[in-house]
C-alpha cells in the first residue's frame, strides 16, 4: 500500500501551499526534512541520507509519519455484510482485534485501491485506504453498503498515524506502552496506551520489518513521536521518510498502488489470489469477472528483477527478451540491502517460466534509455528479514 510515485519537488524543499499538513508537519520541518507534494498532502521525503534511513530500519527502527491515510469506519449489524460484498475477502470470518489485507475491485474484476481492514468489534471495523484513494473508496463502500445496515464514515480526521519499524521496535515501544508485546500478534490490533495517550496499537507495517502502527488522537500525536525518539535513541532509531519507506517495500516486494496495482490489472495479475475468496458466502463485486480470471491463461506475471549493470530501472522502462519488448517495469530503485539496482515488472509468462532456469542470463535485459542493460530474474521478496 502506499500512493503516488514519489519524488522530490521541484527547486528543493516544496513550500507547501495548498497541501493538507498532518499534526507532525511543524516537527518534520524544525528537523529539517525535505517536504513534498503526496497526494495532496504536505510530507516528509527524507530527513537526510534516505539510504541512512533505509538500513536504519533494516538494522534497528525507523519512525514514519503516515498520517495522510484515511481511515474509514463501518459500523452497524450489517457491516461484516457490507465489507463481503464490497471486498474480495472474507472480512465476515475476521475475528475481533484482527486485520486483514484485501482489495476493493470494480465489476470487471480492476483494483481500485488495497487496503487493510482492521475488525475492532463485531459491528465495528476500521477500512485504511491510500491517501489518494481514501475519497473514492469512501464513495465506493458508501455506495455498496447502501442496502445494507451498515454505516460508512469518514474518520481521517480523527487520527494521526505514526508507524515505528524495525528489529528494534518491540524494544523502544515496549516500555512507552501497557500493552504486553509479546503477545501483539502480526496483523492484529489492540487498544493501548502509549505515552500515556489512548490508541489503537497494530502490529502491521510496509517495510518487511517488524513494526507497529500507531492510530492516536492528533493532539496527541507530537508527544508521542517525542517519546518514542528518545526512547529510541540507544537503539539507533531514526525518522525516515517517504523515499526510504518506498525502497523497503520494494525490497520486500510489496505492491504500490498506481506500479503493480491498478484498474486495468487484476489480483490474480499481480499475484494476489490469495485476496479473493471465491468461496465466501454471497456475491461481492467483481466476483463473475474475477471467477472467470481465475480460470484463464495468465496474461503477465510480476516478477523480480536484479540489474547487473550500475543503471537503475525505473517504472514504465521496457524489459527485454533477446532485444524484444516483453513486459515493462513497475517499480525500480538502488537496493541498500542488495547493493545493486532492483526492479519489480510485469513480463510474458512464458518470457518468466524461461528466465525462471537460470535466470535469464545473456538474454533478459532492461532498456535504460536506449541501452540494453543486462538483468537477471529472481524470485519475489528480494529481501526477508531474518526468523
Amino acid at each position: 500500500m502506499t500512493d503516488p510515485a514519489i519524488t522530490d519537488p521541484p527547486g528543493g524543499r516544496a513550500r507547501g501551499a495548498g497541501l493538507r499538513r498532518t499534526p507532525l508537519t511543524s516537527l518534520h520541518e524544525e528537523l529539517g526534512a525535505t517536504l513534498t507534494d503526496f497526494a495532496g498532502w504536505l510530507m516528509p521525503l527524507r530527513y537526510g541520507s534516505e539510504t541512512a534511513e533505509h538500513k536504519a530500519v533494516r538494522s534497528a527502527a525507523g519512525l514514519f509519519d503516515l498520517s495522510h491515510m484515511g481511515e474509514l469506519a463501518v459500523t452497524g449489524p450489517g457491516a461484516a455484510d457490507a465489507l463481503d460484498y464490497a471486498l474480495t475477502g472474507n472480512l465476515g470470518g475476521l475475528a475481533p482485534g484482527r486485520a486483514r489485507y484485501t482489495v476493493i475491485c470494480a465489476d470487471d474484476g480492476g483494483i481500485l485501491d488495497d487496503l487493510i481492514v482492521y475488525r475492532l468489534a463485531p459491528e465495528e471495523f476500521m477500512v485504511v485506504a491510500n491517501a489518494a484513494n481514501a475519497p473514492a473508496v469512501f464513495a465506493l463502500l458508501s455506495d455498496r453498503a447502501a442496502k445494507l445496515d451498515a454505516v460508512v464514515a469518514d474518520r481521517g480526521d480523527d487520527y494521526a498515524l505514526i508507524a515505528i519499524q524495525g528489529p528494534r521496535s518491540a524494544a523502544i515501544l515496549g516500555p512507552l506502552t501497557n500493552a504486553d508485546l509479546t503477545q501483539v500478534k502480526y496483523y492484529a490490533s489492540y487498544p493501548a496506551t502509549v505515552a500515556g495517550a489512548t490508541v489503537l496499537l497494530a502490529r502491521t507495517g510496509y517495510t518487511g520489518e517488524d513494526g507497529f502502527e500507531i492510530f492516536a488522537p492528533p493532539a496527541d500525536a507530537a508527544a508521542i513521536w517525542a517519546a518514542l525518539s528518545a526512547a529510541g535513541a540507544e537503539h539507533g532509531l531514526v525518522p525516515a521518510g517517504l523515499a526510504a519507506r518506498d525502497t523497503l517495500r520494494l525490497e520486500a516486494g510489496m505492491a504500490l498502488y498506481g506500479n503493480e496495482l491498478g484498474p486495468d490489472l487484476t489480483p490474480y495479475d499481480a499475484g494476489l489470489d490469495r485476496l479473493v475468496r471465491l468461496d465466501k458466502p454471497g456475491d461481492f463485486v467483481g466476483r463473475t469477472a474475477l471467477a472467470a480470471r481465475a480460470q484463464a491463461a495468465p496474461l503477465r506475471r510480476l516478477v523480480g528483477l536484479v540489474g547487473e549493470s550500475r543503471r537503475v530501472p525505473r517504472h514504465g522502462y521496457g524489459v527485454l527478451w533477446d532485444g524484444v519488448p516483453v513486459g515493462t517495469v513497475t517499480s525500480g530503485a538502488p537496493s541498500p540491502t542488495l547493493g545493486a539496482p532492483i526492479a519489480m515488472a510485469y513480463i510474458s509468462p512464458a518470457v518468466a517460466d524461461e528466465a525462471a532456469r537460470d535466470g535469464g542470463a545473456g538474454r533478459l535485459a532492461v532498456d535504460i534509455r536506449g541501452n540494453a542493460e543486462p538483468a537477471r530474474l529472481v524470485a519475489l521478496p528480494f529481501y526477508r528479514r531474518p526468523a
